[in-house]
């Protein structure tokens, strides 16, 4: 189990990293700040969509998808492997009752 848990965690910290490079790697639609006040090429753009998705397009989607479910499955196995807080160590600590003043 123990194993399995790292390779799981090798697997999501790789994707991680692939995937922020692959979405760095897209080119954007508009141009940037300027596409959100008007400018960049008139307002037909919004209704041309492209013809095929691009092999970066379906990689990135395809990461996603290995990122979702590394995700969900790293959260189900360190359930499993009853990961305890140091807070539950503490019920464990002996402790003594208060000591009276003797000058009473």
């Amino acid at each position: 189990m123990n194993l399995l848990f790292f390779a799981f965690k090798f697997v999501h910290y790789s994707v991680c990293i692939g995937l922020i490079f692959v979405v760095l790697l897209q080119a954007g639609k508009s141009g940037g700040m300027s596409g959100i006040f008007g400018g960049g090429g008139g307002s037909d753009q919004i209704f041309n969509a492209p013809s095929g998705m691009a092999f970066i397009k379906k990689l990135t989607i395809v990461m996603a998808c290995i990122f979702l479910f590394t995700s969900l499955m790293l959260t189900k196995l360190s359930i499993n492997m009853s990961m305890m807080s140091i807070v539950n160590q503490l019920s464990n600590i002996p402790v003594s009752a208060p000591v009276e003043p003797v000058g009473k």
